[in-house]
Formats: C-alpha cells, structure tokens, sequence
C-alpha cells in the first residue's frame, strides 16, 4: 500500500512536471512570439543608422578679419565638429567617468546599469537616475526625440544596438561629444570650450575637462557662468569618479581639484561691425558650394582690417549726424513752413519708397509715433530710431503735432493682407556709403554701406548707382593728359573771364589752366576737355581704370551725369593712386570647410597695367591741386600728401569724395536713397570730405608718412602762368609744372606789352599848354563820397574751405537735354 501511493505520487509529480515544462515553453513560445511582434512593431519606421558614420550635424560658419578677428557667426546650431583625434584625453576620461564608464566595455546596452536605475526610481517613486549610455544618448539626441515614453525607449534600445554593430566606440564617442548641449546656446566640446575658457578643446587643461565634462547632467545647474560653487563641486566628483576607475593617476586628480577656476571674460560682440561683409560672404558661400552654406561649418577669412571698419562707421555716422544738426532733422521736430505735400495716395508694401508722412500723435506707453501717410495711419517704434532721438525724447515729445516727416515702410512686419503697411521707420536724413581700399594690392579695408549696420541691410557702397557728378572730371582730364591732347598747362577758353580775388581795376585776368580747372572744379573747362578729346575715348579710358557701369557718349559724360557705385569708383582711383596699376578689388581670401580642406575661391582678374606710371602720376599732381588749392582744401588738416576730388549731382542730390594717399585708396558718398535734394549749401566738400577726412586721419595713425613718389618721364619746368608757355628768364611771377616727357613746352612766352610804361612815337614831353600841372583847388585825391576801400559789410575776406572760387565753378552737372533725368521721388 505505502509503495502504492510512492508510485502514484511519482507519477502526479511526473505529470504536473509535465504540464509545468509544457506550460513554461508555452510561455516561452508565446512570450518569444510576443518579443518577436513587439519588435517587428518598434523596428517599423525606424530611422536608419547608416548615415552615422559620415553624419554632418549643423555647424557654425565664421567671418573672421584679416587678423583673425570673428566678424560674425552664422548658425542654427552653434556647433564646431572637432574629430575624436583633436580632443585630449583627459576631457575623454572625465566624459567617461561622469557619463559611462564602462563604455568601452560593453556593447551599447549597460544592463546592470539599467537595474540599479530602475532599483532607484522605484523605491523613490520617481525618476531620479537614468541607465542610458553614451551610445543611447547618441540615439536619443541625434536619432529620436527626447520624450519619456516606453515605445521610445524601446526604438532607443534596439538603436543603440544597431549602432554598435555598425560603428566603432570611437565614432560613437565624437558624435557623442559633439552633440550634447552645454547651455547658452552651445552645442559640442569645442563650442563649450570656446564660450567657457576662450580657447578651443585641444588646449583644455584636466581640471578645465572635468568642469565641462560636468555641464551637460543639468546645463542651467551646474554652468559656471552661473554657479562657480555648484560647478566646482560637481567638477572636484568627476575628479574623483576618473582617479576611482583608473582612468589617471590620483595625485593628477588632486592637483586639478586645487586649480582655481578661471573662465574667459564675456566676449565683446562685434555684430553690426561688417553686416555688409557678412551679407556679401553669405552670398558667396551659396554660390560656391550651394545647400552645404546652410548646414554651416565654414570658416571664410576676408581682408577687413577691423579697427578701419569701427573707424569708418563712426566717420560715416559722425558726418550724417553732423548734416541732422544743420537740417533739424533730430529730435525735436519742430514744424515747418513751405516744402513738398505730404502723401495722398495708399502706401504699398511693394514699394521700397520714401512717403512725406503727417506727425499726428504719439504713445509714451506703447513708445511709438503716430504718422498719417496717405490713407493709412501709421506706426513709428520710437526705440528703432536712435540716429533721430539722441536725446532720447519720450514720444510725446518727439515732434510737434503736424509736421512733415520723411517715412519708409518696415517690410519685414506690420503688412496685412492687402500688402499695405501699417508700420514705418523715419527716412529724415540721408545715408551714405565708404569704400577703403589697400592701394598695395587691392584688398578692401573698410565697407560701410548704411549709417544703421545691420545684416539684410542695403548695401550701397555695393549696389547703389548714383551719379558721380564732379568725381568723373579726373577720368576726362586724365585721358587728355594720357593721350597728350591736354598738359597740366593747356589754356582752357572760356566764354567770360573766371572772376577773382584780383583787384577790380587790373588790367588783365589770369586765363584758366588745365590744373587750376580741375582744382577749381570748373564746369566749361570740363566740356571743351571732353570736345577736345572725345567722349568715346574718355569712356574707353574710364573702363580701363576700373568703371563698368553704362555710359553713353554725350556732352553731359563730363559732369558725371552717369551713375556708378562707390565700389567702382573706388576701384578705379585706387588704379591712379597705384601708379596705373588696376587690382580687382578683394575681400575673401581664403575659404575653409567643414573638413578644414579649402574651398576653391574664384580666380580674380591678374593685375595688370591699364595707364602709365607717369601719366598716373601727373594726374595724381593734378588732384593734390584740389587739396592745395581747390574745393578739398579742407584735407590739408591731415598733414600728409593726399589727392582727391569732390562731386556733386544736380540739384545737390548726390555728396562724395574720391581720394586717395599712398596707401589707402577711399570713397564716401553721401544721399537720399530716393534721389531727394539734400539741401542749401550741401556739396561734396560738406556733406562727404568731412567723413573722408575722418576716416583718412584714423586709417594712417599707425602707417609711416609718405608723398607720392615721381617716376621716369615726368619733367618739372617753369612757365608763366598767363600763357601756359616757358617762363621768362628771372620771371618773377613764374610757377612749376609737371609735364609728361616730351609734352612740355618748347616756347618762351612773350614779355608782357611795356607801351603803357613808355611815350608812344611822337608824344610830347610836356604837359599842352594850359593844362594843370596840379589839381584844382579844392579837387579831392579822395574816393568820391559813399565809395569804400573796404570791403562791404558781410563781405567775406577769403572763401571758406571747399566753396567755389569763382562763378562757374561747381561739381554739379548742369542741366541739358542730353544728361539723364535722377529717379524720381515716387511720393
């Protein structure tokens, strides 16, 4: 009986093993089926991992100066790619120890690691640590999003293993280190590094390592531009976890736990420095490698000196608000009588127009004036108008109710769907352009192409076409000289003697010389130049020198009725001050890419010699004239050796001056973007030399004094300044001239006509009979009544620097039919 009941107890023991073998297979069948569909579910969809091992995340592109200087940065990301080769090991060992340290050790997945992280969570009843390795922050930063979900975290699992399979830890552990995010806007090692110590990762000492290495667990937290406590002593743990897994040795560890920490001083940003480099680099990079500009990562290396370009926007603003004083174009407005009616049509967003607007109101509260233009009523923000506020007014008190103001419309907001705008910025002064130019090789010094600075802006040293006015009179009197039709002593016949400050009652004016015409700016002399020698061939000239806009061959050529950019004409006197050297203007150098190879930069035109040496240098003889002597006489502050010419359009609707030293080649150009008047007495000797002066003076503080040296083939002889002939031996009013050899004159001039001084054939010798030998009694030796030796009240006794010298002498271009018409004001 009792063997009975063993068997039968051994075979239920038997048969419910069965059932349970059965049972757990079962389940294990059904479980591995369900693990199977589960992950066939998760793999769907999944993000494909192939393109890791060549993965380009977005990069910063950086504009740098010709010293290294960084003009901007460009990004969507702000992310430098360092390779795994250029990053020390001790920043790797610190990653390591505060993120993984067994990375090298397993295969993508830490499961003991995952265990303890869930142990923790569980018993504090929230997330409080994470198991993710380095390899699946990788999936979850590059691959998948950040959400806490399970399907998430499964897509994360199987990811990380796929990586490992595809990738080596290396690769995994730099796009690792260049993803993680370290706060104010960094992403990467090297961008951190930059930020934090102003160095780049290579340089990072072990102490500096373990401090970034701490940043990315809670980038706000443990920032050390935020809490140099908390970051230290997350610092001195990561330390300690290196020495503990034997990734340094500890006496390395202590001496880096004792290192003081010293971060980079805030960097002093330089945006709106070059904003029209900036514009012009992004431009290139598109032409040159297409889609990849936008993924950034480029390092583009122009020739702006940094220091001349703060320079000359200060030059360019100081003179534009210097013209705001004199034209009460600052804050207050006060309101005015007479002048063009305001708007009174419906403004447009198409437009890029200026509108005559009605100051109606303002809001202190809001900040913004109140502008009726036309049938809109719009808004000015008063914040975004500085150059007019300098006071900084409230509103209300910015301009009195009813005046005039200039206005354009802000396109870039406040347009609704009709495309009328209904928010405006303040057009109450002109703006202006300045070009500087290295005369040794052609490279851009300085570009300014607005008094504001901002990227996106217009760039009008580069794209604005004005007329040039008196600044192209050098390219008709220099191919004269060129071509030996004209000296610098060539008699200009005029209609009507030039005046001058020579006594009323002389006998004689002086004729008007080539170099005196010049000087003087003298229109009529300009015109018979262009008669003489022949308006194709001055045109066929100027393109020689550096001018490739369109001009015809027409009597108003002469006056500079056709329009140019500064960039051109800067060009172009940067040949004369070269010697007849023309240079294609440069202003990138060099161009690296996101894998540090070079960019292939456009090859520019070879230098080459478009004029002569010595006709360059006559010319230049010829333009210090205008310093010397002529409307520029105000650049004789500088107190080195310049040349140059003022300019100005019909109606004083365009400002320059053309210049140049030995050195630095310059133009600044002063206007209203719609071709408006810029008012009384606005000239270039005004309204751009000043700048010019300004700019100049700042450009040669650091450069050694030197005049413009006189090459083979220019001779120096005496003539007499009434016939432009050789003077007289012992002339005593006889003055030098330069002359190309071979152009000078061979003629002596005349001796002046002496029969005033002696008795005509035949007179007599004694007064006639009856005549007075003394005046009658009573005769005055007086001036009658009321006449004066003095000058009258007012009078002034000498011109001020840059006025014109005599009637007929201006930049201006007159009006004729044959001059084209400046654009319209569209208001």
């Amino acid at each position: 009986m009792k063997h009975a009941n063993a068997r039968r107890a051994r075979g239920n023991w038997r048969t419910w093993a069965r059932r349970l073998a059965i049972t757990v297979l079962a389940a294990i069948g059904v479980g591995s089926f369900a693990l199977a569909a589960l992950l066939e579910h998760y793999e769907k969809g999944l993000p494909s991992t192939a393109e890791l091992g060549n993965y380009q995340p977005e990069q910063v592109t950086r504009v740098l100066a010709r010293d290294g200087t960084v003009l901007a940065e460009l990004f969507v990301e702000r992310r430098t790619v360092v390779r795994i080769e250029q990053i020390p090991d001790a920043l790797r060992f610190a990653v390591l120890a505060a993120e993984d340290a067994d990375f090298y050790r397993h295969r993508g997945l830490d499961y003991f690691g995952m265990l303890r992280a869930l142990f923790v969570n569980l018993r504090h009843a929230e997330a409080r640590q994470g198991g993710s390795t380095i390899t699946q922050q990788v999936v979850k930063n590059v691959l998948l999003s950040s959400e806490r979900t399970f399907e998430r975290k499964a897509r994360e699992l199987l990811l990380a293993r796929r990586i490992e399979q595809q990738l080596d830890k290396d690769q995994i552990l730099e796009l690792y280190l260049n993803h993680i995010y370290f706060g104010h806007g960094r992403y990467g090692v090297e961008e951190a590094s930059r930020y934090f110590f102003g160095k780049g990762v290579a340089s990072l000492s072990l102490a500096e390592a373990a401090l970034l290495a701490g940043v990315p667990k809670g980038p706000k937290y443990y920032s050390p531009r935020t809490n140099v406590e908390r970051a230290t002593g997350r610092r001195d743990a990561i330390l300690e976890q290196v020495a503990l897994k034997g990734f340094m040795d500890r006496a390395a560890c202590e001496s880096a736990k004792a290192e003081p920490i010293r971060l980079a001083p805030a960097a002093v940003g330089l945006a709106g420095l070059a904003p029209e480099v900036v514009d012009e680099v992004e431009r290139m990079l598109e032409r040159l490698v297409g889609p990849a500009a936008q993924k950034g990562g480029f390092t583009v290396t122009t020739t702006v000196d940094p220091e001349l370009q703060a320079a000359a926007r200060a030059a360019v603003r100081h003179n534009l608000d210097r013209f705001g004083e004199r034209h009460r174009a600052v804050a207050p407005i006060k309101k005015q009588r007479g002048g063009a009616p305001p708007f009174a049509g419906t403004p447009s967003a198409k437009s890029h127009g200026v509108y005559r607007g009605v100051f109606e109101g303002a809001s202190d509260v809001n900040g913004t004036l109140s502008v009726q233009v036309g049938t809109v009523l719009g808004k000015v923000r008063l914040a975004d108008q500085l150059r007019y506020n300098p006071a900084r007014l409230k509103p209300s008190a910015f301009a009195e109710e009813g005046s005039v103001v200039r206005v354009s419309a802000v396109h870039e907001r406040g347009v609704d769907e009709s495309g009328v705008p209904h928010e405006y910025r303040l057009e109450l002064g002109p703006q202006s352009a300045l070009v500087a130019i290295d005369v040794a090789n052609g490279e851009i010094l300085a570009l300014i192409g607005s008094y504001e600075g901002v990227q996106g802006g217009l760039d009008r040293a580069t794209s604005a076409h004005r007329q040039p006015g008196s600044t192209f009179k050098p390219f008709v009197f220099g191919y004269g000289v060129a071509s030996r039709k004209l000296t610098a002593a060539t008699i200009i016949p005029l209609a009507e003697p030039l005046a001058t400050k020579r006594p009323p009652d002389a006998e004689q004016k002086p004729p008007l010389l080539v170099r005196d015409a010049l000087a003087r700016s003298v229109n009529e002399a300009a015109n018979f130049a262009l008669a003489e020698v022949g308006a194709d061939n001055v045109i066929a000239w100027a393109r020689t020198v550096g001018l490739e806009s369109a001009m015809k061959p027409t009597a108003s050529l002469a006056l500079g009725a056709y329009e140019v950019t500064p960039r051109e004409l800067a060009e172009a006197y940067a040949t004369f001050a070269s010697g007849g050297m023309r240079r294609a203007p440069v202003l990138v150098t060099r161009i690296v890419g996101p894998g540090g190879e070079d960019v292939p930069l456009p090859a520019p035109p070879a230098q080459h010699r478009a004029i002569g040496e010595a006709e360059a240098f006559l010319l230049t003889s010829l333009l210090t004239s205008v310093i010397e002597k002529g409307t520029g006489r105000s650049a004789r502050s500088l107190g080195f050796a310049v040349a140059g010419k003022t300019g100005t359009s019909n109606d004083a609707r365009d400002a320059w001056f053309a210049g140049y030293s030995a050195h630095v080649a310059c133009v600044v150009w002063t206007g209203f973007d719609d071709g408006a008047p810029l008012g009384a007495n606005e000239q270039g000797a005004v309204t751009a030399l000043p700048a010019w002066i300004d700019f100049m003076r700042a450009a040669h503080r650091r450069r050694p004094a030197r005049g413009f040296v006189r090459p083979k083939g220019i001779v120096e002889i005496a003539i007499d300044p009434m016939t432009g002939l050789l003077a007289r031996e012992a002339q005593e009013d006889a003055r030098p001239e330069l002359f190309l050899s071979g152009t000078e004159p061979r003629e002596v001039a005349p001796a002046p006509d002496a029969s005033a001084e002696a008795l005509p054939e035949g007179a007599p010798e004694a007064l006639p009979e009856g005549a007075p030998e003394a005046l009658p009694e009573g005769a005055s030796e007086a001036l009658p009544d009321g006449a004066s030796e003095a000058l009258p009240d007012g009078a002034p006794e000498a011109l001020p620097d840059g006025a014109p010298e005599a009637p007929g002498e201006t930049d201006a271009p007159a009006p004729g039919p044959s001059e084209p018409t400046p654009n319209a004001d569209p208001t």
